[in-house]
């Protein structure tokens, strides 16, 4: 790991995002909460914040942090062709290194879960594009990702 302890505390976030993407038909029903594993929504925001309170346990350089926050949102991406609901973890802590793990892993973990509550709907279903988005804190600053 990296040696954190020189570093003075600030106030850092970081919001990343992960897509799931539907064949045709079936995330109309994945939202009327007809899955077959029931309603998506809360079940796959537990899930991402819990993971993102873990990623220190999950990815091995990460330092365990104590999250002071972590929201997960979902949202339907509107004409994408393809049905595509994005998948929003935004964190943020106080404390010596980035959060930018904490979001991408709780994006990740709420989109997988997604696909596996939905899973038994078509097997066409993808998990796709995981990125952070922007950050913020820390000796480098502030960063977003182009275009937004």
């Amino acid at each position: 790991m990296v040696d954190v302890s020189p570093k003075v505390p600030s106030e850092r976030t970081a919001l990343a995002r992960a897509f799931v993407r539907f064949p045709p038909g079936v995330l109309a029903q994945v939202r009327s909460g007809d899955g077959p594993k029931g309603g998506i929504a809360e079940v796959a925001r537990v899930a991402g914040i819990l993971a993102a309170k873990r990623t220190g346990e999950l990815i091995p350089m990460c330092h365990p942090l104590g999250l002071d926050h972590v929201e997960v949102k979902f949202r339907v991406v509107e004409g994408a062709g393809d049905e595509l609901l994005e998948v929003t973890c935004r964190t943020r802590c106080n404390g010596k290194t980035g959060v930018e793990m904490e979001a991408m892993v709780g994006a990740s973990l709420a989109a997988l879960t997604v696909y596996d509550m939905t899973k038994g709907l078509d097997k066409g279903i993808r998990v796709e594009s995981v990125e952070l988005l922007e950050k913020t804190g820390g000796k480098s600053g502030s960063w977003r990702a182009e275009g937004r």
